[in-house]
């Protein structure tokens, strides 16, 4: 089953696939071009083991319930030297009478399908654009058995995307960080310190299209991450064969293209000798203590920095020596063994450690690497992934409501509907509430993206407040975060962030990894949060708001006082002019008071349903 030479000679669309729902067999794939078995016919229902549930991901749970829908997912690779196949699927029904041509197998009233993309490059929005255009044309035929346009299809992708580069807006196409923070407000910082967390974190809402947006739109609020960082985040073995090889999957382990040091090497060290200094002696390597999928801690990859400073000593010297400023280290810092970047790609070298295409910052992080997966949408077949053992963590898209009724296999439930963040386990409530500098950073974006959300015709395009600007923020906050990290001893800049959450994400696989090295661009980055400072007035007034909008108690508190308030008024109104006056003033100055404090906002960061919620914003 060689994808591989195919992929290169085609260019980056792999295979334009058409799911069928069959009264009787369920979903499955009708038509595929070029063929996803290289043996088979256009026509087959064959599918790689890999991909076995490509047709319940491209046709998903409920899609009756709608006319249309769009659909992202990811596969995983069919080889070693691929990465993640991205997918994206355009699902529509249309009644059976109104076919031309009715097969036979046409039995119930409508016909529901789906055509999809499947692709190497994670042009969602793009490919999206493209696909709902054919997929409407498709339908317009009302015969089916006409695929010729979706060979053109192919063809036309392939000549369109061949040499574009992942870079620009086109990667964003369709995700708006704007319309997220209108909804979800400052719970948008608690999501982004969720993932950066590694922790299990499941998105539920209907329709997919709603779903993947949500998800997707918070991963592009990390620097890079849509465009180099998910290439190894759908590294996972289907059901039937998880039994068989209880270790990682080999594929992970390529070492042209993903440079690593792992617990795997122990046993098979002599399959990638590049990856150890000469000598072949592993003593560096430390086996993990546990391989717990609920641990935070990166026990699937354990690196000793001497490995890298050994490695450096090796190099030729006629490889080129980088400067000296950009290697010097101090004892307990990181050791630099930074690539020289290539030709015409100054920016982005690949990482020694994580195997990503990175910046000089070390950016993306190496989150989605290791059994940390990411699965825009899950279907209910992927449902074992979530209390697999090769799985650490995951952030995933569902819309069947088991997933979200079975709170104990995840972390953290994102109810995309009600923008609200349902969290089990009161340590990690604790771990991610928001410090007050977190609060300034949050109100300051919300504040920009509220001015004149109302004008129709600058809405989204201008720079601040635009969607842009909100990626730059995170980028800055981020950038903060890591160079203040690198502070070990001083707590006071680290309180900013808060220390539970430093703690917590200093033990994190993704944190190891860019702890490995020393990035020359974070020598320009300045220490401390973005909004750190002396408290003020407006910090309580900030806090206590927040507080009463994103608690049961807060708004049985600010229910009473609103009550308390029309008390006043009516007594002011009973007492006479002579008292009035003074009464009028008070009230005037109290209901301007509560008001703020009961501002309607989106719905809480709930605990379980049985306990009382624990107010992360305290």
């Amino acid at each position: 089953m060689d994808c591989d030479g195919r992929e290169e000679a085609k260019g980056p669309v792999l295979h334009i696939v058409v799911v069928g729902f069959h009264h009787k067999k369920g979903c499955q794939v009708e038509f595929s071009y070029p063929p996803l078995l290289p043996d088979e016919g256009h026509d087959s229902g064959l599918l790689p083991e890999e991909w076995k549930y490509l047709p319940f991901v491209a046709l998903p749970d409920g899609a009756h319930n709608y006319q249309e829908d769009t659909i992202y997912f990811h596969l995983p690779p069919l080889t070693g030297s691929m990465k993640c196949v991205y997918g994206v699927s355009c699902y529509r029904q249309i009644e059976a009478k109104a076919l031309k041509v009715r097969q036979a197998d046409v039995t119930r009233e409508t016909v529901q399908k789906s055509v999809c993309v499947l692709s190497r490059v994670p042009l969602f929005g793009l490919l999206q654009a493209k696909l709902q255009l054919i997929t409407h044309a498709y339908f317009e035929e009302k015969d089916f058995s006409q695929i010729s346009i979706l060979k053109e299809l192919y063809e036309h992708m392939n000549g369109s995307l061949r040499g574009s580069t992942l870079e620009g807006s086109q990667v964003y196409l369709g995700l708006s960080p704007r319309d997220l923070i209108l909804h979800f407000r400052h719970k948008v910082l608690i999501l982004f310190k969720l993932i950066l967390l590694e922790k299990k974190v499941m998105f539920y809402v209907s329709p997919v299209n709603r779903l993947v947006g949500a998800l997707m739109t918070v991963l592009s609020l990390f620097p890079g991450m849509i465009e180099h960082g998910l290439v190894d985040s759908s590294h996972y073995k289907p059901k039937s064969s998880v039994s068989e090889d209880p270790g990682y999957p080999e594929s992970v382990l390529i070492a042209e293209e993903f440079v690593t040091v792992s617990v795997t090497d122990l046993t098979e060290a002599t399959e990638a000798p590049t990856m150890l200094p000469e000598g072949g002696d592993d003593h560096h390597l430390k086996a993990p203590s546990r391989t717990s999928p609920d641990s935070s801690e990166s026990d699937w990859e354990t690196l000793d920095t001497s490995l890298l400073d050994e490695a450096a000593q090796k190099v030729s010297p006629d490889a080129g020596t980088p400067p000296m400023d950009a290697f010097e280290s101090s004892p307990g810092t990181p050791i630099t063994v930074q690539p020289q970047a290539a030709s015409g790609q100054e920016a982005v070298t690949q990482g020694l450690v994580s195997g990503l295409e990175e910046d000089q910052y070390g950016l993306p992080l190496a989150i989605f690497t290791k059994g940390y997966l990411c699965l825009p949408y899950m279907a209910l077949q992927q449902h074992h992934l979530l209390s697999d053992v090769t799985v650490r963590g995951f952030v995933a898209g569902a819309t069947n409501i088991l997933f979200r009724q079975q709170r104990h296999l995840s972390d953290a439930i994102v109810e995309v509907d009600e923008a609200r963040i349902q969290i089990q386990d009161p340590d990690l409530r604790k771990v991610l509430t928001l410090t007050t500098a977190d609060l300034r950073f949050a109100d300051y974006l919300v504040k920009h993206v509220t001015e004149n959300r109302d004008d129709v015709f600058l809405d989204g395009t201008g720079w601040e407040g635009g969607d842009e600007w909100i990626r730059a923020q995170f980028t800055l906050y981020l950038h903060s975060l890591l160079s203040s990290a690198l502070q070990q001893d001083n707590e006071r800049l680290l309180a900013d962030f808060g220390v539970p959450f430093i703690t917590a994400w200093k033990i994190t696989h993704n944190h190891r990894v860019w702890y490995s090295n020393k990035h020359p661009g974070m020598s320009g980055v300045p220490t401390g949060h973005p909004f750190q400072g002396q408290y003020g007035v407006a910090d309580v007034k900030l806090r206590l708001s927040h507080s009463v909008q994103n608690s049961e108690r807060g708004k049985k508190i600010g229910n009473a006082m609103m009550t308390t308030s029309r008390s006043v008024v009516q007594t002011g109104k009973a007492v006479g002019q002579s008292v009035g006056g003074a009464l009028t003033s008070a009230k005037t100055a109290m209901s301007s008071w509560f008001s703020t404090l009961a501002q309607p906002t989106s719905p809480e960061v709930t605990a379980e349903a049985q306990a009382e919620p624990l107010d992360l914003l305290q």
